[in-house]
C-alpha cells in the first residue's frame, strides 16, 4: 500500500469517528456569519497609535496572500457536565461531552471556519495553538476579540498554511484545566513521511471534579506565599528544579485514567506516526513507549531531520511527531509526570501476551532524551541564515514574593497587554531572549509564529522550555502582522502575570 492510500485511509477513518460532532465541509451550505472583533479595539480597548490593529488591512492583505483554498465547517459547543475518564466520572467542562474533544482535520491551505457554542457558565474563546493564522481569529480576549459569553456564539475563521500537528483550547482564565482540548491536524498534500497507521497521543494532568476545580487551586496560589511553599509535589532533575505549582491527582492519556487505558492495536512489523500533544496546564511529560525507540519527525508541527530517540520531554503546549518501528506483543506506552508522582498511560498491542500495569516503568523512561541542540530544521523549513534585525530581552521573573509571574518584573492580564505592546516591525528578523531569572522552568509560547530555537539552524518551534537558569534565544521572521500573545503555558503562572503582547509597528 503506498503511502498516499495510507493517508487516505486513516483521514477517512478519522472523520468518521468524528461524524456528528462536527460538521463536515459542506460547498452547499450558506455561508455562517463571520463574527470576528470589529473597528479597531477588540474587546472594548483601544488599540495604540501607531500600530497594526488585528482587524486591519494588513493582517487581511496577510491572510489573502495564503492563497485561501477550500472551506471547511466545523461546529463545536462548550458544555458543562458529567464525563467519563475511563471508570471515574466527573462533572468538568467539555467540548461535545468529549475529553479530549473532537478532533479537526483539514489540508494545509484549506480554510477552517468553525463556530464555536458556549453552553458555560462563563465566557471563553478558542485559540489555535501553533498555526501562523490571521490575528482576527487568534482567540486573545480583551486583545484580538471580545470573549465569547455565555449563551453566545463566534465563528473563527482562517487559512491553515503550514501543514502539521496543533491543537486547540481556551484562552479565558484556568479554562483549559479542565476538558477543553481537542488536536488539530493539518495534513501535508506533499508528505513523503512512510507508514501503515497513525495515533494521536493528548496528554493531560487532571484535577477538576477530583480535588476541587482549576479556579479554586489558582485561588489558592494566589492567596498564598511564594512558589517555594506551594504545593508542587517534587523536583526533576530534567528540568533543573520543581515539576510544577499544582497537585494534580490523575493523569491522563487521550482521556482515560492509567486504570482504564486506551488500546492502540497494529501488526507486529508495522510503522505507525504517533503525534503526541502536551494538553497539561502544569506538568511536563517524559514519554518512552516500553521496548522501542522513537524517531523524531517533526516538533510543534515542522518538520526535522529524523533523529532517534529513547524518550520524549514535553512541556506544555509542545508536541512531537514520531515514528516507531513495532514489534510484536503488548507494551507500555508511558508519559512520566515530570517531577511528580504518578503517570499517564496507555497500550500498544501488536500480539498475545499479558498487558503491562499501570505502575510500569519501561526502561526507555532513563534513556535518552533528545534536546533541542540534537534538532535541525528540514531544509524547507530553516531560517535565512542571517543577523536579526532587533534583540528583545524577555526575564523571566517572579514567584518569589507571592505568587505572581511575569516578564521583565511587569505582571500583566490580558486586558493590560495594550498598555504595554513590545514594538516589531514586518520583515524584520527578531530575537527574543528568555531569560529565566526566576526558580522555576517555563514553557513559553508565542502565538501567530513559529520561531528556530538557539539560531537560524535551530528546529522550528512556538513553544519553547526555558530552564531554571537558563537563557534561550529564538529567532522568528515577522511576517504576521497583527497583535500577538507572548505567555508561559503553565496555566497558573499565565494568570498570574506571565503574559505580554508583541504589536506590529505600521
Amino acid at each position: 500500500m503506498t503511502s498516499t492510500s495510507r493517508r487516505t485511509l486513516l483521514r477517512a477513518g478519522l472523520a468518521a469517528g468524528g461524524a456528528g460532532l462536527l460538521g463536515a465541509c459542506d460547498p452547499d451550505r450558506p455561508a455562517p456569519t463571520v463574527h470576528h472583533g470589529s473597528g479597531a479595539s477588540p474587546g472594548g480597548l483601544a488599540i495604540p497609535d501607531g500600530f497594526v490593529s488585528p482587524t486591519g488591512a494588513e493582517v487581511r492583505a496577510a491572510e489573502a496572500s495564503r492563497k485561501p483554498g477550500r472551506v471547511r465547517d466545523f461546529r463545536l459547543t462548550a458544555t458543562a457536565g458529567k464525563v467519563d475518564l475511563g471508570g471515574r466520572i466527573v462533572d468538568t467542562w467539555s467540548y461535545g461531552g468529549r475529553i479530549p474533544g473532537p478532533p479537526m482535520r483539514v489540508t494545509a491551505g484549506e480554510v477552517v471556519r468553525a463556530t464555536l457554542v458556549n453552553r458555560l457558565p462563563a465566557e471563553t474563546t478558542l485559540h489555535w495553538h501553533g498555526i501562523a493564522l490571521r490575528n482576527d481569529a487568534d482567540g486573545a480576549p480583551h486583545l484580538t476579540q471580545p470573549p465569547v459569553a455565555s449563551g453566545a456564539e463566534f465563528t473563527y475563521e482562517f487559512t491553515a498554511p503550514h501543514p502539521g500537528t496543533y491543537w486547540f483550547h481556551p484562552h479565558s482564565g484556568a479554562q483549559l484545566d479542565r476538558g477543553l482540548y481537542a488536536p488539530l491536524l493539518v495534513d501535508d498534500p506533499q508528505e513523503t513521511l512512510e507508514y501503515d497507521g497513525e495515533w494521536t497521543v493528548v496528554l493531560d494532568d487532571w484535577l477538576d471534579g477530583v480535588a476541587g476545580t482549576p479556579d479554586a487551586a489558582l485561588a489558592k496560589l494566589q492567596s498564598g506565599p511564594g512558589h517555594g511553599e506551594q504545593g508542587g509535589e517534587g523536583n526533576s532533575d530534567v528540568l533543573g528544579g520543581p515539576g510544577g505549582d499544582v497537585t494534580h491527582p490523575h493523569y491522563l492519556l487521550n482521556g482515560r485514567l492509567p486504570t482504564s487505558p486506551e488500546t492502540f492495536r497494529a501488526r507486529p512489523g508495522g510503522r505507525v506516526r504517533l503525534r503526541l500533544i502536551n494538553a497539561g496546564a502544569d506538568t511536563a511529560f517524559r514519554v518512552a513507549l516500553g521496548g522501542h525507540r522513537m524517531t523524531v519527525t517533526h516538533t510543534d508541527g515542522f518538520p526535522v531531520k529524523p533523529v532517534k530517540t529513547d524518550a520524549l520531554l514535553l512541556g506544555m503546549g509542545e508536541r512531537y511527531d514520531v515514528l516507531v518501528d513495532l514489534r510484536d506483543g503488548v507494551f507500555p506506552l508511558v508519559a512520566l509526570a515530570e517531577g511528580k508522582k504518578g503517570a499517564a498511560f496507555g497500550l500498544v498491542r501488536t500480539g498475545g501476551g499479558t498487558a503491562p500495569k499501570p505502575k510500569v516503568r519501561p526502561a526507555a523512561l532513563n534513556g535518552h532524551i533528545v534536546g533541542y541542540h540534537e534538532l535541525e530544521p528540514a531544509d524547507s523549513v530553516r531560517l535565512d541564515d542571517r543577523q536579526p534585525d532587533q534583540v528583545i530581552q524577555m526575564e523571566l521573573t517572579g514567584g518569589t514574593t507571592g505568587y505572581s509571574w511575569g516578564f521583565n518584573g511587569r505582571p500583566l492580564t490580558h486586558e493590560q497587554l495594550t498598555e504595554h505592546l513590545v514594538p516589531i516591525r514586518a520583515g524584520e528578523l527578531v530575537q527574543l531572549d528568555l531569560v529565566n531569572a526566576a526558580h522555576m522552568w517555563h514553557p513559553i509560547h508565542l502565538h501567530g509564529h513559529t520561531f528556530a530555537v538557539g539560531s537560524t539552524a535551530g528546529p522550528r518551534k512556538d513553544t519553547v522550555n526555558v530552564l531554571v537558569e537558563e537563557t534561550v534565544s529564538v529567532l522568528f521572521k515577522a511576517d504576521n502582522p497583527g497583535l500577538w500573545v507572548l505567555h508561559c503555558h503553565n496555566v497558573y503562572h499565565a494568570e498570574s502575570g506571565m503574559t505580554a503582547a508583541l504589536g506590529y509597528r505600521k
